[in-house]
């Protein structure tokens, strides 16, 4: 199959279902581990009650239990072995070639050795085998809300990430460049410069900047004279606007703070599903404008805002949590 064409579809594609994780490890989220039990749980039980199939994956029987009480009797609940939520990270990417669906599987080192668990180096080989994919493994690491693309062969990624050493230290930007367009098509690519302060990724792009249509790239826009994040929202809409994109700004979530550690909260890490886009909000008194700013952005879907403090205390939101299977 070498030299076959691949394409990776947007995320506005249609779906056939999504995975979601549900947290399991208290030693993650001390403190908050119930509450983001809660709002995973609403946030798979929001896009299943909308029409579309969600397979929650749980860690055990009793996490099971847990979910099955939580969650709408819609969402469909898989036993797996898998060890952070982030399945955006760990799970399959699925690419069409040559008219088929093929899932991608990429080196994982917990987001540059920060972060190793039980089960994550196997959980996107098991998904994507349980969906009947033939999977085909790359050979650099590569996080999926590391990228963002329109569909077109336009991907989204930042400098942070992707050229950090902690990475791919043998990759020079060209070679990551040909890798990106050799095992998922995209023929150019947009890159931001630094993510959010404090996020755990190295500056996942999902966080900071979203394609909402073709060559439409949606970013936040700097909120209070505070927002510890201005100049890196600044200078990504200098560099997509001298790219070439157009850019749609979204009201940031301003100064979030547990303990006086900032944190990387973000409206950009929306989920889009076949009928629903849930944006995480975090109780600040802009989380209303923000989900109303992305509405303007998916007329055709119904959007809405989920709370997601106590998921974002692990590191992440709803679009780290889950993984669409697109129709292909």
């Amino acid at each position: 199959m070498t030299g076959a064409t691949v394409r990776m579809p947007p995320e506005w594609h249609p779906q056939a279902w999504l995975w979601v994780g549900f947290p399991h490890d208290a030693e993650e989220w001390p403190g908050f581990l119930g509450r983001a039990q809660e709002q995973i749980a609403a946030f798979a039980s929001a896009v299943a009650d909308s029409g579309q199939e969600v397979r929650l994956i749980v860690r055990d029987e009793a996490n099971r239990a847990r979910a099955a009480q939580l969650c709408s009797a819609a969402v469909k609940l898989e036993v797996r072995r898998y060890g952070d939520v982030w399945l955006r990270d760990t799970g399959p990417l699925v690419v069409e070639r040559e008219g088929r669906a093929v899932a991608k599987r990429f080196g994982f080192n917990g987001w540059g050795g920060k972060y190793l668990m039980d089960g994550d180096q196997e959980i996107g080989a098991e998904l994507a085998d349980s969906a009947g994919l033939p999977v085909a493994t790359a050979d650099w690491v590569l996080e999926g809300g590391a990228l963002d693309c329109d569909g077109t062969g336009l991907v989204v990624t930042t400098e942070q990430c992707l050229l950090n050493p902690n990475r791919n230290p043998q990759l020079t930007r060209s070679g990551i460049e040909g890798r990106l367009a050799r095992d998922l098509g995209f023929d150019r690519v947009l890159w931001l410069g630094d993510g959010l302060i404090n996020d755990h990724t190295d500056g996942h792009v999902d966080n900071l900047a979203r394609f909402v249509a073709p060559g439409v790239l949606a970013l936040p826009r700097a909120t209070g004279a505070n927002d510890p994040n201005a100049e890196i929202f600044a200078d990504a809409k200098a560099r997509a606007e001298a790219f070439g994109v157009t850019v749609r700004e979204v009201p940031s979530p301003g100064r979030v703070e547990t303990g006086g550690r900032i944190e990387p909260a973000s409206y950009m890490n929306f989920a889009v599903t076949s009928h629903l886009v849930v944006v995480p909000t975090y109780g600040t008194a802009h989380d209303a404008e923000g989900v109303a700013a992305i509405a303007e952005l998916f007329p055709d879907r119904e959007v809405v805002g989920i709370l997601a403090d106590a998921v974002l205390a692990g590191g992440g939101s709803f679009h780290c949590a889950s993984q669409q299977m697109p129709v292909i």
